[in-house]
């Protein structure tokens, strides 16, 4: 079954970019001259997705386009698990894409993720190790244990001491079926509100691995970047300066024409 069904998580504040959020969501900070939000809408369509919703919180009344949405009222006290369940309606009606709002990828990272069979499938990024260290000193003081064999997700979310132990890293991209969104929410419905506002994703997927759900990886390698904070933007928008005056492309650059006037 094709998927041409997405989601965007969208409703929280994104502390971390300061001032650059004090009158915006963070979707709409500018990197390489455009809203993170424009670059995903792009991404999505040229990925063979034909409708969005996004479902917002802080400020989300600035957040209109050409997509729908809903809104999470409680964003201030939840976390993205909550989020995404203010979309139940639409995850039970057919296979749908999520993704993180403050992420930027390739269409190509969405056609794969849209092929994956299984009920729940995630991109991972190979080539994360280049990514972390533009990020942090340390690559290790922020990612986390990703384990995969034959396809399928074994450990995800832990701490490691050991680059080695890393296989990648999960994207914030997702693909969900009904039948995947129904063993989620039945999980959910299991450990209450109050418990499922403390539960991050990473953790949400290590219940559902210790409760025997397949859970498909699907490898990239770079194209992708997490903006989290006001440092990601700097780097990447050095590293795309730095890649152009040295007539190469970074390893991470998430746009399909680098080489366009509009860059």
């Amino acid at each position: 079954m094709s998927v041409t069904r997405a989601i965007i998580l969208a409703a929280g504040r994104g502390s971390r970019m300061h001032a650059l959020t004090a009158d915006r969501p963070k979707c709409l900070v500018e990197l390489a001259g455009r809203p993170l939000l424009h670059w995903q809408l792009d991404a999505l369509h040229d990925g063979g997705i034909r409708e969005v919703l996004v479902v917002r919180g802080y400020l989300g009344h600035k957040l209109v386009g050409d997509f729908q949405t809903l809104d999470n009222p409680d964003w201030e006290h939840s976390n993205m698990v909550t989020t995404l369940g203010k979309a139940d309606h639409w995850l039970r009606q057919a296979p749908t894409l999520v993704a993180y709002s403050d992420i930027l990828y390739r269409q190509e990272h969405i056609s794969a993720l849209a092929q994956a069979k299984g009920d729940l499938a995630m991109t991972y990024d190979t080539d994360w190790e280049a990514l972390w260290r533009l990020r942090f000193q340390d690559p290790l003081s922020d990612a986390e244990t990703f384990v995969q064999h034959d396809g399928f997700l074994k450990e995800i979310g832990s701490r490691s001491t050991r680059i080695s132990d890393i296989q990648g890293q999960y994207m914030g991209l997702l693909k969900l079926t009904p039948a995947g969104w129904d063993r989620v929410h039945g999980l959910l419905s299991e450990r209450g509100q109050e418990a499922v506002a403390k539960l991050d994703v990473t953790a949400l997927f290590r219940l559902l691995l210790e409760q025997g759900m397949e859970i498909v990886t699907v490898p990239v390698q770079g194209g992708w970047c997490e903006a989290d904070s006001m440092d990601d933007l700097r780097a990447y928008a050095q590293a795309l300066t730095d890649n152009k005056h040295q007539n190469s492309r970074w390893s991470h650059d998430w746009r399909i024409d680098p080489t366009s006037k509009e860059f």
